[in-house]
């Protein structure tokens, strides 16, 4: 009992020394530690394609009865008075305002004004899923890298292999898939990958579904995306 109530003070007085003590590697009160730089609010691209479940806003000059929100059904059709089932998807809002004009010019205005924007982008979401405290659907309006989006997931969990993240991504029609290690990428050793929209960002962990293991078994050494 006595050897073990003394182990116990010894490891509390180490952890102790740690936790006080100043890390040898890094510059404390450096001089020339500066503000940092201007952060750049990313916006969404005006290629930005609309997707089903995307809220979009109509403005038709002078006609309040056709301007307001509007939602993207799950067939990537919006409904409008007068108009009618109007095909969204897949189309810029410059392209959406086109076939509004065209379509309000043939029966019902002359010349008509018509301005197209998105409110809620679902299009631009990816996917973090796993061993990360945070799982879920998440928006990806700009340039977002790898190590970045794990963080918006929370972060590991315990039982995360930070040497095991894949990332699925649609690569010319082909379901394509890369592994990732963020212990080199972290250390600087191999590059921090970006994530674009349409991702899904997999961390493997102890609990994670065999399913699961054994689909991205065949990737596991590879840091570039192949097939699936």
């Amino acid at each position: 009992m006595l050897r073990l109530v003394g182990l116990s003070v010894l490891l509390s007085i180490a952890l102790a020394g740690c936790a006080t003590s100043r890390s040898d590697d890094v510059a404390y009160n450096p001089a020339g530690f500066a503000a940092p730089d201007v952060p750049v609010i990313e916006r969404l691209s005006a290629e930005y394609l609309i997707a089903p479940l995307d809220k979009i806003s109509i403005n038709v000059f002078q006609v309040e009865q056709l301007s307001g929100e509007y939602q993207v059904d799950l067939t990537g059709k919006i409904a409008m008075p007068l108009v009618g089932s109007v095909e969204a998807v897949n189309l810029t809002t410059s392209q959406l305002q086109e076939v509004l004009k065209e379509r309000l010019s043939v029966n019902y205005l002359k010349n008509p004004d018509v301005t197209v924007g998105i409110l809620a982008a679902t299009g631009s979401n990816i996917t973090i899923e796993g061993a990360v405290r945070k799982p879920g659907l998440y928006p990806n309006f700009g340039k977002m890298s790898l190590i970045q989006a794990v963080a918006i997931g929370g972060g590991l969990e315990p039982t995360a292999n930070a040497k095991r993240v894949f990332v699925f991504r649609q690569v010319d029609g082909k379901r394509m898939v890369a592994g990732f290690d963020l212990t080199t990428i972290r250390t600087g050793q191999e590059p921090d990958p970006e994530i674009y929209r349409g991702d899904i960002i997999v961390v493997q962990g102890s609990r994670m579904k065999e399913n699961w293991a054994q689909v991205l078994q065949s990737v596991q050494t590879f840091g570039i995306f192949r097939p699936i």
